[in-house]
């Protein structure tokens, strides 16, 4: 693993809002990243972060003690905030064009900006990253400070917690060509921002509709599969994806079942093979947050749950199970990951690692 002289100073924009604290509790004691600036609306500027959250912590572990008397600035405040990191996490929450407005104002004063956002996940030199799958997509950010006209500021983006039950399968079988998936994804509320104080009605129910999730599902493989072209990322052609997202009474957890063809019809021990051994660049590199084993199937009939696997890798790994083959496609399974940990903060997390390992990420 890397050593750092010293950490480098987080700002996180967006911090009293669920994934803004899912970031603040992720990195507390992180080795490289020290929380130095939280960022947020002008009604908690002002406010030490501990007056701004009160009653409104969601975490199930305590607002850890370094962050409580930090004086929350206003986000609209660019300049003043990024002299005082290295880099910034974005988990504001606004409309996208206002999004996309101020997280490219913040590359703008060459502070880098990772974030949990989808406003620029479509951005053609933004890269959208699992690091494990397509890190070499790193490479377009040369081009978008050609764009931006900066030295150091630019934006990377993670994809939508929803894929990344299945995403991670469709990487490690790359080799067998999958053709076309069947999904269905039963998302935890957590995903909404929400607890069950805050959203009783979802207790005992079931919400066939997340909205704008099932394009995500869909499209967004397709980026993260494709591939640089000159200045842009250019997605994949295939597979052919259809997605159904249901919102379950679960807090955490996003779990998919789908169904998959492929070109070369492989065995069921190949396809094993492939999930248990899979590894990425944070494994090559030893990141602090990596995963030592990022997928892992699981051979009970009964797995993956939410309750037992949910946690696997501290949040960050992916449990697969029930791989067999189908009277209708060739193979069926299910994936199960963290929505807030690997599908959020913690994805984010994992991403600022990796960019600073690839000297993306500098002490300003």
């Amino acid at each position: 693993m890397i050593q750092l002289d010293k950490k480098l100073r987080v700002g996180i924009l967006g911090g009293t809002g669920m994934v803004g604290q899912r970031f603040i509790s992720l990195l507390e004691n992180h080795p490289w990243f020290q929380v130095t600036t939280i960022a947020a609306s002008a009604r908690s500027a002002g406010k030490t972060y501990q007056e701004a959250v009160s009653g409104r912590w969601k975490m199930q572990t305590p607002m850890p003690e370094s962050v409580k008397n930090i004086k929350v600035m206003d986000v609209s405040d660019i300049d003043a905030v990024a002299d005082t990191v290295d880099f910034v996490f974005s988990a504001v929450d606004m409309t996208k064009d206002e999004i996309r407005a101020i997280e490219e104002a913040y590359a703008r004063t060459e502070t880098p900006v990772v974030s949990n956002n989808s406003a620029h996940r479509w951005t053609p030199d933004v890269p959208m990253v699992v690091p494990e799958i397509n890190s070499d997509h790193y490479e377009i950010i040369k081009y978008q400070r050609e764009r931006l006209g900066t030295k150091r500021g630019f934006i990377a983006v993670k994809p939508n917690c929803s894929i990344q039950g299945y995403v991670p399968a469709l990487a490690a079988w790359k080799e067998f060509k999958p053709t076309e998936l069947v999904i269905t994804t039963y998302q935890a509320i957590s995903g909404a921002g929400k607890t069950f104080e805050d959203w009783p009605e979802m207790v005992g129910n079931i919400i066939p509709y997340i909205g704008g999730e099932e394009e995500k599902s869909e499209q967004e493989p397709l980026k993260i599969l494709g591939h640089i072209e000159n200045d842009e990322i250019v997605k994949a052609n295939g597979p052919r994806i259809t997605c159904q997202c249901v919102r379950v009474p679960v807090l955490d957890g996003h779990t998919a079942a789908v169904f998959i063809d492929f070109e070369k019809k492989p065995s069921k021990l190949e396809l094993i093979e492939k999930l248990n051994n899979f590894r990425g660049f944070p494994q090559e590199a030893d990141l602090p947050s990596a995963p030592k084993q990022f997928i892992k199937y699981l051979e009970e009939d009964d797995r993956p749950q939410v309750a037992l696997d949910v946690d696997y890798e501290n949040g960050f790994g992916v449990t697969v199970g029930r791989l067999r083959e189908d009277t209708v496609y060739d193979y069926k399974f299910i994936g199960l990951a963290h929505n807030t940990i690997r599908g959020a903060a913690g994805g984010g997390v994992l991403s600022a690692e990796a960019l600073v390992a690839k000297g993306y990420i500098t002490h300003k």
